[in-house]
């Protein structure tokens, strides 16, 4: 069972089971665990071919046993996810934990720009449980439904789920509309009906001043 102490750790109760974790973001455990790295950051030969393309690196580690876990990254915020036999994508770097049963991969969802040719790969959860995705303050859950679609700035964007379509739109972003930024900008549109996770803070991205 995933559960917050606080905003910025989580803890999962275990009990014989095991859980899916950023490689070193466990602060604390208590009773008998065993743990074990996991390489590749996805599933089978394509995770890890795909991670190598991108430059990504994703190192996980495997909890198992039966006591409290508590998993914490840069005092980032924590928000719980639940799937029911969906599929979340999220950005590696904002994924910290998930259910043992959860199958993670990597997925191509589009290009940043054609004339950089830049590709982002996002990191897939699925099935029937829990994941625990991080972000830089509070996040935002934006619903986006047919009548409305959502574009987003990519530094601040975290994750998304639901029946949605992403593409990337060049030449506009929200900085060059006030006079700042350069070079090629982007920002992504979905459409659809999902939820959309932003954070109020931006990171640095690939593929020009965003």
């Amino acid at each position: 069972m995933f559960r917050l102490q606080g905003s910025k750790v989580l803890a999962v109760d275990m009990t014989g089971d095991s859980v899916k974790a950023k490689n070193g973001s466990m602060v604390a455990y208590d009773g008998r665990m065993d743990f074990k790295k996991l390489t590749g950051g996805g599933e089978g030969l394509r995770g890890m071919v795909t991670r190598r393309l991108t430059g990504e690196q994703m190192a996980l580690m495997e909890v198992k046993g039966q006591g409290t876990c508590y998993f914490a990254d840069r005092a980032s915020e924590i928000n719980l996810v639940s799937l029911h036999g969906d599929k979340l994508y999220v950005e590696s770097s904002n994924l910290l934990c998930t259910d043992g049963g959860l199958r993670t991969g990597t997925s191509f969802t589009g290009l940043r720009g054609g004339a950089t040719g830049n590709g982002l790969f996002t990191t897939t959860v699925e099935g029937t449980g829990q994941a625990a995705i991080m972000s830089d303050g509070p996040a935002v859950v934006l619903r986006v439904t047919p009548p409305y679609p959502l574009s987003v700035d990519p530094g601040a964007y975290i994750a998304h789920q639901g029946d949605l379509r992403q593409q990337f739109q060049s030449g506009v972003t929200f900085r060059t509309l006030v006079g700042e930024g350069g070079g090629e900008a982007f920002q992504i549109r979905f459409e659809g009906d999902g939820l959309v996770y932003v954070q109020p803070s931006e990171r640095n991205t690939v593929g020009g001043d965003v």
